[in-house]
């Protein structure tokens, strides 16, 4: 028992280290490259189940033989990796303010189906890495070219809000809410990888690339390890 604790507890050590690396919530580094290695590093680690999915399937007695397998990502409930490719950075960068936003939200409505004070501490220590990783995301918006220009954020498909509508049967609430965080984790995944890509070739601007609805047509994308080996339809990180 004592060491599952530690083993459960260890990734959010680790995040809490790599936060404390950073600056102060509110302050910024002045280094894009290092600011890029810090946002790659948190979301290589938000992606693994372990942080999230695997505790809730738990909490919630979802972890039964035949029930585990229905906690899968809805698509279109977040924008695959090829719609976060298609947008410009600072699109990049305003969608995923705005997602994670929506990401907080539902996280809060989740904790009201938490009942161990041990799995309740783990979604806020999760909220808590979210809005350190938006502080980044906010820091690398103002290093970009044209930070300083106001624009629209990327137009959204309609009908694919991330939060589902409220359901009364305690059960299916529970699915929702891991399929939900399924889809998170998947997402957490496509962000790094998206990221990863910017720090191989710095230079390249997708600022003309044609925008298209972020969420629109949003299906789940088979994901890789080290982006060579693909990993089984539907398994994430852990």
């Amino acid at each position: 028992m004592r060491a599952q604790l530690m083993w459960r507890t260890l990734p959010s050590l680790v995040l809490g280290l790599l936060f404390l690396s950073t600056p102060v919530m509110g302050s910024c580094l002045d280094k894009d490259q290092e600011l890029l290695r810090q946002l790659q590093k948190q979301a290589d680690i938000m992606q693994r189940t372990s942080m999230l999915l695997n505790p809730y399937i738990q909490s919630q007695g979802l972890d039964k033989d035949g029930l585990k397998e229905h906690c899968r990502e809805r698509p279109g409930t977040f924008p695959s990796k090829e719609a976060l490719q298609r947008l410009s950075r600072q699109e990049l960068l305003r969608a995923l303010n705005t997602m994670l936003d929506h990401v907080l939200h539902r996280l809060m409505a989740l904790q009201q189906d938490i009942p161990k004070a041990q799995d309740l501490e783990t979604v806020n220590r999760a909220k808590q890495n979210i809005r350190g990783f938006k502080n980044n995301i906010h820091c690398m918006a103002q290093l970009l070219p044209g930070s300083s220009e106001r624009t629209e954020p990327p137009p959204i498909g309609p009908g694919t809000s991330p939060s589902p509508t409220p359901t009364p049967d305690t059960f299916q609430r529970r699915l929702e809410g891991c399929r939900f965080l399924h889809g998170y984790h998947r997402f957490m995944h496509s962000v790094g990888q998206v990221f990863r890509e910017w720090a191989e070739s710095p230079s390249r601007s997708r600022r003309h690339s044609p925008r298209r609805g972020l969420w629109k047509g949003a299906r789940r994308v088979p994901l890789s390890r080290g982006n060579k080996r693909l990993l089984p339809r539907g398994q994430l990180p852990r």
